[in-house]
Formats: structure tokens, C-alpha cells, sequence
């Protein structure tokens, strides 16, 4: 049966009352539907977001349940943001069943009733309640204690991956204007001899009056020996000759130094951050099967169970695929057979820590390396490289969700199979 037909089956089986909300940051507009008429029941209303307003929803739900008596009851939200999970908790922890609608599911179906594309609050309420009368929704998934955690602190990584990414843009910046040729010199600017310079000679002119035997010493003292006279020379020599702006260096003396000062910030939170997803993932009871995976380490590990929480609500790894995105899609039309992409409707957090898992396995597990040079070599429709990547990705998937199911260790004899092993040694 398909997925579809089982939404379905659970709202016409019994009577429902269908609740669409339209989340905001303030105040949610609702209306609601007789699941067996398809009518709109009473008149669209608004309430606040706050516990009188979810009283007054809860109200409004129960007599109007009773008006049409109903013996079910489903609430559909359009996950918008972040400001849809309040309600959700609440609503969840008195029994009511929550489920959302895609966002992008909302936008297309807008023009159905009335052909125009007005958007109100009313308008995307009843939208909402529609597609959910239809079977077009997803269970809520809200995790609870170790689950929680992880996800919480999986969206803390990326939000400070994100802002410590550009604060180091940030100081490129600053370099490709004041010294451009800093990069000649050191490839890192935040590697400890880099650093150095830059907390106490950042600038061309900070160091042409510095004699080499000088910074010699220093970057030896600074890096443990590992930088010497053979970078110094070398920098002074481009510090002599470059092209960088010469005006209002003490303004940007001071933003570099708060551009340090943020890269040193966001590096010690993430650095708290991943120590206690590796506590978290201690706790799931699961980490083990996946470390076993040679390549896949803590931090992949755990962001990696932060993006599909409890591993025991799949029974498929397909569900797997397609909540990161990676199921396969087709756009063909009458003669014309289009090329078959990913459909990147999932998970984009899981999906791109699968993707890196990929780049490292290739270089680090035996199996999978074998598996990506043999997608790219062999000589019918070998692969490009990132299509390899996203095959590797999904087979990932594959031994993830059989090893945590079976409650095994990884197994090098298992990964392949004999056929595709079989083929590996046929076409090397």
C-alpha cells in the first residue's frame, strides 16, 4: 500500500475534524474541516502564541468536534521557521495528532480555488487543512531526551560553523586589501606562525623595519621550531613590495584584531559544541555500530544521528534516502527522456554530512574506495565524480541502517556483496 493511501485510510476511516494553521511569530490563523463533507466548519479565527491562545484553539477544536461530531482529530501546520514547534509540543502533549505539510506544497496549491496568487494569513490556513484532507502530509517528528539534545545541538554546529566560515572570510578580506601577499607566505592565516604575525606585525609596514634575524627567532619561539629563516626572508621580502592600501591601517588594525577575536570565539563553541554531541551520541546506545565504520568518526556520527534521531522509527533505509534527498528524480515529456538527478527534497544538513562522509570513506575504507573507483572506471556509464560520491553516500546509508537494526559491527567481508565484488575484480 502506498504511503499516500495509509494518510489517507487514517483521516476517512474515522471522522475527522481537520485543523490548518498558519504559523507566525505572534498570532496563528486557523480553519477547519469536516473531513467527510470537505466544508469549512465555523469561521477562520486567529489565536495567539501564548497559553491562552492555545486554550482557546483547544476550545474552539473540542466544540466544534462535538458540532460535527467527529471521533478524530488532526492538526496541520506548514513548518515555517522554527515558530510552528511551540504549538506542536503543546498540542502533542494533550493527545491531538500534529502533522505538517510541505512548504513548497503550500506555494503550488495556492492558485486552486481562485486562480490568482494572493497570499493572506486565511488563504494559506485553508490550503494547509486541504492538502492535509488529501493525504499531502508528513508525520511530526519532535524528538525527545538524548534525540533532543542531538538535534538541538546539531543546529547549534551549523549555525556556528556558519558564522565562524565567515568570520574567516571576513579576514581574508581584511589580507587581500591590506597584504595581499600574505597568502604567498602562509597558506593557513591561522596557523600558529600566521598568527603570530598577524596579532603583532599584521601589516606591510609593521615589518620593513624588522631585521630577518628578528622574525627568525620569533616565528621559531611561536611554532616550535617548525617555521624559520626560510619564511622570514620570505616574508619580509613580499612585505618590501607590496601592493596593499597604506591608508587608515589603524582601522583596520583594530578589526582585525575583533576578526581574531571572533575566530577564537566561534572555534571554542564549536569546540564545546562537538564535545557534547560526543557525549550525546555515548548515550544513544547507537554510536558504536557506526564508529565501527572505518572513516566515520565522532562528529560525522553523531550530526549524522542529530539529522534522523531514533534510528528505530525506519524500516527501510530507503526512508533513509529520501529524507536526505538523494532518491532519484526524472523529468521526461512525450519523446524527450530528461536526465535523472537527486531530487534534494530532504534534509539538506543530512544530506551534506553524508556527502563529506563519502569524500573521506573513498579515501579511507578500503570497500568503499574500491566501490568509487570502479563507479568511475567501468565501462558501461561510468560515473563523474560527484555522482560516485552520491552513490557512496547512499550505500552509506545502507550499511548504517543495517548495522544499527541488526546490532552488528561494521564487517569488511559484508560492505560489498559477492556480485558487486565480482564485478570490482573483473574490472580491475
Amino acid at each position: 500500500m502506498r504511503e499516500r493511501d495509509i494518510k489517507l485510510r487514517m483521516i476517512r476511516e474515522q471522522h475527522t475534524l481537520i485543523v490548518g494553521v498558519d504559523v507566525a511569530k505572534r498570532k496563528h490563523h486557523a480553519r477547519m474541516m469536516d473531513s467527510r463533507t470537505g466544508w469549512e466548519c465555523g469561521h477562520p479565527f486567529t489565536f495567539q502564541n501564548n497559553i491562552t491562545g492555545f486554550s482557546r484553539l483547544l476550545g474552539r477544536i473540542s466544540r466544534t468536534k462535538e458540532e460535527i461530531s467527529a471521533t478524530n482529530i488532526i492538526v496541520a501546520v506548514e513548518p515555517s521557521g522554527h515558530y510552528w514547534k511551540p504549538l506542536a509540543w503543546y498540542l502533542s502533549g494533550v493527545g491531538i495528532t500534529v502533522v505538517l505539510v510541505n512548504p513548497y506544497h503550500v506555494k503550488r496549491s495556492k492558485e486552486l480555488d481562485d486562480n490568482t496568487p494572493t497570499k493572506n494569513d486565511r488563504k494559506d490556513a485553508w490550503v494547509i487543512a486541504n492538502l492535509a484532507a488529501e493525504g499531502r502530509f508528513f508525520r511530526c517528528y519532535l524528538p525527545q531526551g538524548v534525540w533532543a539534545e542531538l538535534r538541538s545541538l546539531g543546529q547549534a554546529r551549523r549555525r556556528q560553523r556558519a558564522r565562524l566560515s565567515a568570520a574567516r572570510v571576513a579576514l581574508v578580506v581584511l589580507l587581500d586589501e591590506y597584504f595581499p601577499e600574505f597568502g604567498d607566505v602562509f597558506k593557513n592565516p591561522l596557523g600558529k606562525g600566521a598568527l603570530y604575525i598577524l596579532q603583532r606585525y599584521p601589516w606591510p609596514v609593521d615589518l620593513r623595519a624588522l631585521p630577518v634575524e628578528r622574525v627568525t627567532h620569533e616565528l621559531k619561539q611561536a611554532t616550535s621550531g617548525r617555521v624559520g629563516q626560510k619564511r622570514a626572508v620570505q616574508l619580509l621580502a613580499v612585505a618590501r613590495d607590496s601592493v596593499g592600501v597604506t591608508e587608515g591601517l589603524d582601522a583596520a588594525r583594530l578589526r582585525l584584531g575583533q576578526v581574531l577575536a571572533e575566530i577564537r570565539f566561534w572555534q571554542g563553541q564549536l569546540t564545546q559544541t562537538e564535545e557534547a554531541m560526543a557525549r550525546a551520541l555515548q548515550a544513544t546506545r547507537m554510536g558504536a555500530y557506526l564508529l565501527s565504520i572505518p572513516g566515520v568518526g565522532v562528529v560525522t556520527a553523531a550530526v549524522f544521528l542529530s539529522e534522523v534521531g531514533d534510528m528505530a522509527r525506519y524500516t527501510d533505509w530507503r526512508q533513509l534516502r529520501r529524507l536526505a534527498g538523494y532518491n532519484l528524480t526524472e523529468n521526461s515529456s512525450g519523446q524527450k527522456k530528461g536526465q535523472t538527478q537527486i531530487s534534494k527534497r530532504g534534509r539538506p544538513g543530512l544530506r551534506s554530512i553524508l556527502y563529506q562522509a563519502a569524500v573521506t570513506l573513498v579515501a579511507r575504507n578500503k570497500e568503499f574506495g574500491a566501490l568509487y573507483r570502479y563507479l568511475r572506471t567501468r565501462r558501461e556509464n561510468p560515473l563523474a565524480g560527484p555522482q560516485a560520491l552520491v552513490v557512496v553516500a547512499c550505500k552509506l546509508l545502507r550499511v548504517i541502517f543495517a548495522l544499527v537494526k541488526k546490532r552488528e559491527m561494521y564487517d569488511p567481508q559484508k560492505v560489498l556483496g559477492s556480485y558487486r565484488r565480482q564485478q570490482i575484480e573483473a574490472a580491475a
